[in-house]
């Protein structure tokens, strides 16, 4: 089977490394065109699970599964575009598709495959112990017209935000790069803040979601707002923020990075804040209002002292901000043995 061609390659010289993205329909288009076979590949994949889950929802009338599509297809994604095409259009082996990764490559790869699968886990585990649709779905639903709008309202936006946000994370994987074009380019700072972003970041999505399960049965009626809740009130979607922004800062310091992939951490912060999670507050703080005057009166004493996303000064003395970033140390720690036991020839 004759290779993939629509991949751009990368050239290095000697004393000097050349980042130059060529796709082969015409050499002399900007870098910025060689995102396009990546783009284009995960928005098809994105939109057509889209489609296919909006159709079963109507079916259903359940909204909740396209949550669940939310990291398991960036996850599958990631998969396709780093081994998936390389083993199915171009004939190689999976573990020689494997293989053919390098050290920060196969740290992207992982540590997108971590995330997603955890946060596939916890929602999934939430909604069958719920049994029935997301209560957010159920507001929704009851607004007439519903499904004959949700697919431009919900499903094909959140498609286009999982393009954008899987960008630092597919694009890479779909270069050429020439023999030994990373050989040299050793293990830095960026690298290492990355590593410590990523571990730093989990930490804060297990922690959040650890401690507020563990609050619930304990403490019926009230709010969580103590260990890493007492950082920010959504701590698990600045976890999941930090997480985003390791993945382009993992290739900054080679001739895989292109500016343009850090438009993924920044769709995805936009999405956190203005679209999903975050912006979903005002509608449980207008419901305490209405239902439970304590749970009310208790939210407005935790926002007068806690940010929403962004810690403040005062977590400086808070132990919770010091045990996140030993978490953050750890995980490069940890990456730094995994590294010497493997001894990559291509870093």
């Amino acid at each position: 089977m004759p290779p993939n061609t629509d991949r751009p390659v990368l050239v290095r010289t000697t004393g000097q490394s050349t980042r130059t993205p060529v796709p082969p329909y015409t050499p002399n288009l900007p870098p910025s065109r060689s995102l396009l076979p990546p783009l284009g590949t995960s928005f098809l994949l994105h939109a057509g699970s889209s489609l296919a889950l909006y159709a079963v929802g109507r079916a259903t009338d359940r909204a909740e599964a396209k949550d669940w599509l939310w990291p398991s297809g960036m996850v599958v994604n990631a998969w396709w575009q780093a081994v998936g095409q390389r083993v199915v259009l171009d004939g190689v082996g999976v573990g020689d598709a494997w293989d053919e990764l390098t050290w920060r490559e196969k740290l992207l790869l992982a540590g997108v495959t971590a995330w997603g699968t955890r946060l596939f886990y916890r929602i999934l585990s939430r909604s069958l112990a719920r049994g029935t649709d997301d209560p957010r779905y159920t507001s929704l639903k009851s607004q007439p017209g519903f499904w004959n709008s949700a697919l431009f309202k919900l499903y094909l936006p959140e498609a286009l935000f999982q393009t954008l946000i899987t960008l630092p994370f597919t694009a890479p994987f779909r270069l050429v790069v020439a023999p030994h074009a990373l050989a040299s380019n050793p293990w830095t700072g960026w690298d290492t803040a990355a590593v410590a972003l990523w571990g730093s970041g989990m930490a804060l999505e297990v922690l959040a979601d650890a401690q507020l399960s563990a609050h619930a049965p304990a403490h019926p009626g009230k709010l969580q707002t103590q260990g890493v809740w007492s950082l920010v009130r959504h701590p698990n979607y600045l976890g999941d923020a930090l997480v985003h922004l390791s993945f382009p800062l993992l290739t900054l310091s080679t001739p895989l990075w292109n500016a343009w992939y850090l438009l993924g951490p920044a769709a995805n912060y936009v999405y956190l804040r203005f679209v999903g999670g975050d912006s979903g507050e005002g509608e449980s703080v207008g419901q305490y209002a209405r239902e439970d005057t304590r749970k009310w009166i208790d939210w407005k004493n935790w926002a007068k002292e806690v940010n929403s996303f962004w810690p403040g000064l005062n977590t400086v003395a808070n132990k919770w901000s010091y045990i996140v970033l030993a978490c953050g140390a750890g995980t490069v720690v940890l990456e730094r043995a995994l590294r010497n036991w493997a001894s990559p020839l291509l870093v």
